[in-house]
């Protein structure tokens, strides 16, 4: 990619990133209905989802990663971009061969025997091909598109920009968000998924795992001939796992099917070590005898040992009752931003997993979920991506035991699955969990509706406080949003005055400039002043 090319992609960017800023700005300004919200959010999610389609690249990665963080963005926003496919038209041939021939020093011909030259799959990172090793062994080439480096670092200073602006500038969605965090592992994400050898390892990792799991299938990687940028492995044959058809057809076993694939992700989601984060049925796919067989490790998220211990011990903590513990524990697990107030966290699980589920057909379901979600969108919360990824991917495999098996409930699937897990293994914390767990006659982390129904007046006076520390927080941004406003003047001032050579326009501007940010830091100085206050302030 040429400098110009760059140029004009970072602009692009860019000037969508402020135009949206602008028009939320004027929004705010003219105090708009949240139904008028609602449809501008609609219209930039449509507008962004347009933008990546015609930049393609990395940027398509960027829109799925967002799309998963409805705690972060409207909802209106992300329902444009939750099916985004991450499905491009394929390079041109000889801009594969260039990237093959490069990266192995050498022609395709003394590597492969062949190598069909149309793609069996096309997407923003990468592209697969199928071919054959000199002893006729096929294989699935994957190929990284040979300006994805150069895109790379365009769109990423071009985020870089449009980050450091929202954090300091812009208004924020919810009362909190760390900008910088969500930086970082979206570059984190998408960086170690543009890292082929890194993808290799993952795929070692879970070759060694489960080898011990019968009727699993992990692809076998050729390092000797995979680079960074080019991923050679075995080619396996096998219809996507929720193909029903494909299922009934050669009689394969619905409930063991269900239960196999259980086995393979519930280690996943509950042990420490790198989970499948990309299960989509595209990438699980089922063979004629019923081997289950896992693709695509390029995205993968990863629980530590402290994370694990950490989760065990919040879910004891939750069945205990002990909401001051639990708060605690998601403070560790990187749940709460700075200046969360630990005590309102507490209140809030104490309302929440007090509900009865076996009651809850005789509550306003539509009216509750929108008093949580009102209150946690004002609460500093966000959650890590890892955890997100997590939640994907249990959502996702949920779909597909569904579809696999869907005579039978979720939860008679899991549980036997779930104590030959603790009993099998050395997981001593959850065998508390597991007696609590055949105790019930369904899943429930709850208590009585009754006891919520009897304690409103508790959280009128919560939602009380949330509501001033909003109508506060929102007062600072307001002084910021103005002296944005200014600034945006007073560039356009200064221009202006330059283009017509008038002087005395430049000189003002200036002024006006030097004003705005000087406002704009008093501004910001008092909010920051004002939010280390709330760390000493109990609910």
């Amino acid at each position: 990619m040429n400098n110009r090319k760059s140029w004009f992609r970072m602009w692009k960017i860019l000037s969508f990133a402020f135009s949206m800023f602008l028009q939320v700005y004027w929004f705010r300004l003219r105090k708009k209905s949240d139904a008028q919200w609602a449809l501008l959010w609609e219209k930039l999610g449509r507008q962004f989802r347009q933008t990546l389609f015609e930049l393609e690249g990395i940027l398509i990665k960027v829109g799925q990663l967002l799309s998963i963080r409805e705690d972060l963005l409207p909802k209106s926003f992300i329902s444009q971009i939750q099916d985004l496919v991450d499905q491009v038209p394929p390079s041109p041939w000889e801009d594969i061969q260039n990237v093959l021939e490069k990266e192995w020093g050498k022609p395709i011909k003394q590597v492969l025997l062949s190598i069909e030259t149309t793609a069996v799959a096309s997407a923003s990172i990468g592209e697969v091909y199928r071919g054959k090793l000199k002893d006729g062994t096929d294989v699935a080439i994957k190929v990284q598109r040979p300006s994805i480096p150069a895109i790379m670092r365009t769109d990423f200073r071009s985020l870089a920009i449009i980050i450091w602006f929202a954090q300091y500038v812009a208004p924020i969605p919810k009362g909190f968000i760390n900008f910088k965090m969500l930086f970082n592992e979206l570059k984190h994400v998408i960086g170690r998924e543009l890292d082929f050898k890194k993808e290799i390892e993952t795929m070692q990792l879970f070759k060694e795992r489960f080898a011990s799991v019968h009727q699993l299938m992990i692809p076998t990687a050729y390092p000797e001939i995979s680079t960074n940028h080019v991923l050679v492995m075995e080619w396996i044959d096998g219809a996507r796992i929720t193909d029903s058809h494909f299922i009934s057809t050669h009689k394969i076993d619905n409930e063991a099917l269900a239960q196999r694939l259980l086995r393979i992700f519930l280690p996943q989601w509950l042990e420490a070590g790198v989970f499948h984060a990309d299960p989509h049925a595209g990438n699980v796919l089922v063979k004629a005898d019923g081997t289950i067989v896992l693709l695509d490790f390029g995205m993968v998220g990863e629980i530590s040992r402290q994370d694990a211990a950490n989760f065990q011990n919040l879910m004891q903590a939750i069945f205990l009752n002990n909401y001051a513990q639990a708060a605690n524990i998601l403070k560790k697990l990187g749940f709460l931003l700075p200046g969360a107030d630990l005590k309102i966290i507490e209140n809030l699980l104490k309302e929440v997993l007090q509900i009865d589920v076996n009651k809850l057909k005789e509550m306003d379901l539509f009216a509750l979920k929108k008093e949580m979600n009102d209150m946690i969108k004002i609460l500093p919360i966000q959650v890590p991506t890892r955890f997100i990824f997590l939640g994907r991917s249990f959502v996702t495999i949920e779909g597909m035991l569904l579809t696999i098996n869907p005579d039978k409930e979720i939860l008679d699937i899991i549980k036997p699955v779930f104590s030959d897990w603790v009993k099998e293994g050395n997981a001593t914390n959850w065998k508390s969990v597991l007696q609590w767990f055949h105790a019930l006659p369904i899943f429930k982390i709850f208590h009585t509706v009754q006891e919520f129904l009897e304690t409103p007046q508790r959280l009128v006076i919560q939602k009380e406080t949330l509501q001033q520390r909003k109508f506060i927080f929102t007062i600072y941004e307001n002084q910021k949003k103005h002296t944005f406003l200014l600034s945006v003047l007073a560039f356009g001032g200064i221009f202006i005055g330059q283009y017509l050579h008038y002087l005395l326009l430049v000189k003002v501007s200036v002024g006006l400039l030097s004003l705005a940010i000087v406002f704009y830091y008093v501004s910001s100085w008092k909010q920051k002043k004002w939010l280390k206050k709330l760390d000493r302030k109990i609910l």
